[in-house]
């Protein structure tokens, strides 16, 4: 196996990106369909006010996703391996042939409501970059309380870990790594605390509504977010999906697995170039590019030369 389609996470939004999408492929169909399902036009949700309500960030980021895949579909080229970062999953999932487009899609709008309304004000994440994860675990437990919890959330690479909890938490967390080495620490423009405990309720939520569907056993190798190994089952999938809200997302795992697959050629779906880097980074003997910052007639010459 040799391409996988990487899928993004929260961040990679931006104002406009639905927008640069459809005039960039010309993909006019998906947007219609989405907005179908949904009963609005998505493509108002794309807007720097809309953009600051986490529903319509996951919305977006769902539907820039299927939108780049589906045209590398259109040319007759699909991926080897599939994996999605967080909300990238669904995704990843639709790639796959796991879940139908209006079903994934109806999910990541719950998923997205679900959270908005468990957390909607004093919570978010924040990533620290220079630190393992035990030097980290050991700042977080120092700090959290059950007042003011933090935990430590997404591994996306050995040095690279996401902290999720209440905003006062993550700031001292975070004051207290840059005291201890860590080369950058950050806020992250995410206002819920996804991939810690507190969003266990959210992810039993989730879980009554996905098991309502079917699904199928995917096309191509799906690569799950929490215990960042191949999943061949419709069910496991689901339940990977459901689950992963509330546990870290093991992402440097899951793009090394790739690699141990035979993936020498990772692409970024739009809007996304976070996991082009870290793929960079991790796997300098392979190739990461990002779809949004390229052409499609460079993205299939990739893939063929790739392929042969």
């Amino acid at each position: 196996m040799s391409v996988a389609f990487l899928f993004p996470g929260q961040g990679a939004q931006y104002a406009g990106m639905l927008h640069d999408i459809k005039n960039k492929w010309g993909l006019a169909t998906t947007f219609e369909e989405a907005s179908e399902v949904l009963n609005q036009d998505v493509l108002s949700l794309d807007s720097s006010e809309k953009l600051k309500y986490n529903k319509n960030v996951q919305i977006c980021l769902f539907i820039a996703g299927v939108a780049a895949a589906r045209s590398f579909k259109n040319k007759g080229y699909s991926p080897d391996v599939v994996g999605g970062h967080s909300i990238g999953a669904f995704g990843a999932a639709v790639a796959s042939e796991v879940l139908s487009f209006k079903e994934a899609l109806l999910l990541v709008k719950k998923r997205g409501k679900l959270m908005e309304n468990a957390y909607p004000d004093g919570y978010g994440m924040g990533v620290v970059m220079g630190l393992r994860e035990h030097q980290l675990l050991s700042i977080v437990n120092e700090l959290s309380t059950d007042a003011a919890p933090v935990y430590v959330a997404n591994l996306n690479s050995p040095d690279q870990i996401t902290i999720s909890g209440t905003l006062k938490a993550i700031e001292k967390v975070l004051e207290k790594a840059s005291k201890k080495g860590a080369r950058k620490t950050k806020m992250l423009h995410v206002t819920v605390p996804s991939h810690c405990p507190l969003m266990e309720g959210v992810s039993s939520e989730l879980r009554k509504t996905i098991t309502e569907v079917q699904g199928k056993d995917p096309s191509v190798p799906f690569i799950g977010n929490c215990k960042a190994r191949k999943l061949w089952k419709a069910a496991d999938i689901k339940e990977d999906l459901a689950a992963s809200v509330a546990l870290p997302v093991r992402w440097h795992d899951t793009t090394e697995v790739m690699y141990e697959m035979g993936t020498r050629l990772y692409i970024e779906m739009a809007p996304g170039r976070v996991l082009t880097d870290l793929a960079a980074k991790s796997f300098p003997e392979a190739r990461a590019i990002s779809a949004a910052e390229s052409t499609m007639k460079t993205l299939l010459i990739l893939m063929e030369k790739e392929k042969m």
